[in-house]
């Protein structure tokens, strides 16, 4: 899906044009869960947010003291996946969908990705949605990089 999207942004390009693109490393679990699933709880209150938005807008009935945030690592598809869950058998009606939902207890709904990368997986990526890395930055720590990026020359980005 990355490169699906890298590879629109270039269809939109000129040859001479550039973009810049931020992307987060591949670093251990035990720096991004709790990155993810701070002390403070802000990630998920904005995530647990997400029952209230429904609730507003599509006229749902969730009550979010009824599920918890969670952010787990999947180290082999270099993601972190956020989910809600449910703290209880509950059914939850939904008036713009005119329908019930039912969740047992721990069950999950998965609510975001967020990749990270390797440096051989930035340039594949790249490569693959026609781009050449023209120069990267790193932070002190190496956990993040700004990367710019030249379309390779084709007649679709003329």
């Amino acid at each position: 899906e990355s490169s699906h999207f890298l590879k629109e942004i270039n269809n939109k390009l000129r040859s001479a044009d550039t973009i810049l693109l931020g992307i987060d490393l591949r670093k251990p679990a035990h720096i991004l869960e709790p990155a993810y699933d701070d002390s403070a709880g802000v990630t998920a209150r904005f995530n647990l947010n997400l029952l209230n938005r429904i609730n507003m807008e599509l006229g749902g009935q969730f009550e979010p003291v009824k599920f918890k945030h969670s952010a787990i690592y999947n180290e082999p598809d270099g993601r972190i996946e956020m989910y809600l869950e449910s703290l209880e058998d509950q059914d939850i009606w939904i008036e713009a969908l005119e329908t019930s939902i039912s969740f047992v207890e721990g069950e999950k709904i998965l609510t975001e990705y967020s990749h990270k990368y390797s440096q051989t997986e930035i340039e594949s990526l790249a490569s693959s949605a026609g781009f050449s890395i023209k120069q990267q930055w790193f932070d002190n720590m190496n956990w993040f990089s700004l990367n710019l990026l030249t379309p390779k020359s084709t007649p679709l980005n003329e």
